[in-house]
């Protein structure tokens, strides 16, 4: 048996975190250089990592307030930027509970119910949910179209359209659900028959609180991905009103000008419901593994 000497394990964790610091640098220069150009006067992209006249112009745009300058000049907000990210939240928290749902309900019947072409009828799902979105956009605009002549609210520009689409992302979901329920013990449910509960009761009683933890990824990464969407937003937004913070954020950079650090603090404040919900769903995957293995 080798034994290491002490040296030997010292210079082994300099290098570790040598290297783990670097790594770090590494992946957070871009965001700093976001920051730092949030707070440089005017909308340039070059100029010094720490602005040598820190101004809080871009903010007070963001944020939809307006700014005087020194000069006396009063600068308005050119575009609704809470009113996107409430937008963008609020799909965000739609899609993800109506994901959550269908996905935790059909996952528990293909794997605890016995029905015919039960088999085909995921290996079907698994096959379309292969294709990205981003291939159906022609067909998807072209659809939603067509409902908007009977229906305003499933039509282009509807919020309801987007998130209709972001529902047809739960095939996956329901696989890594499926996967999760298949490896819980069929005691469980021979228990609670014995004790007279229903399937509903079985279901809601003894697994959900099981795959709480599950549940909580994968709200959290059908929030993301429907905050940092923007192919299928963009087609189906028109209005400035209705659209998502992705989207939005596009028209600070146009042909005749690029408001670069109006875009930056834009940019910022849409990483701030993603870190939020993390959080929350992060205590709640602590609580939910431990939890879950006691109530189970």
């Amino acid at each position: 048996m080798i034994v290491e000497r002490p040296r030997d394990l010292r210079i082994k964790k300099i290098f570790a975190h040598g290297f783990l610091i670097l790594f770090l640098a590494f992946i957070t220069f871009p965001f700093l250089m976001v920051v730092s150009i949030s707070f440089r006067e005017g909308n340039f992209t070059i100029g010094d990592i720490w602005p040598r006249n820190p101004t809080l112009e871009h903010w007070y745009l963001a944020f939809g307030l307006d700014y005087v300058r020194a000069d006396g000049t009063v600068v308005e907000p050119p575009f609704p930027v809470l009113r996107w990210m409430w937008n963008s939240i609020k799909l965000g928290l739609f899609a993800g509970a109506g994901v959550l749902v269908i996905s935790t309900v059909s996952a528990y019947a293909f794997s605890r119910i016995k029905f015919r072409g039960r088999t085909a009828l995921l290996d079907g799902l698994f096959i379309i949910q292969m294709f990205p979105t981003t291939l159906a956009l022609i067909a998807l605009y072209a659809i939603f179209d067509s409902l908007g002549e009977v229906s305003p609210f499933l039509g282009i520009d509807s919020h309801l359209s987007v998130i209709m689409v972001y529902w047809s992302g739960v095939v996956l979901h329901i696989w890594t659900l499926k996967g999760y329920f298949d490896g819980i013990d069929t005691a469980l449910d021979k228990a609670a028959a014995i004790d007279g509960a229903t399937p509903w009761q079985t279901f809601r009683l003894v697994f959900l609180p099981l795959a709480v933890p599950m549940m909580a990824v994968i709200f959290v990464l059908v929030f993301i991905g429907a905050i940092n969407d923007y192919p299928v937003a963009s087609v189906l937004l028109r209005s400035e009103d209705n659209l998502t913070l992705a989207v939005g954020s596009r028209l600070y950079l146009n042909e005749f000008k690029y408001l670069w650090g109006d875009f930056a603090a834009a940019a910022i404040l849409s990483g701030v419901p993603i870190t939020i919900v993390f959080l929350i769903a992060q205590k709640y995957l602590v609580s939910g593994l431990g939890e879950g293995a006691v109530k189970g």
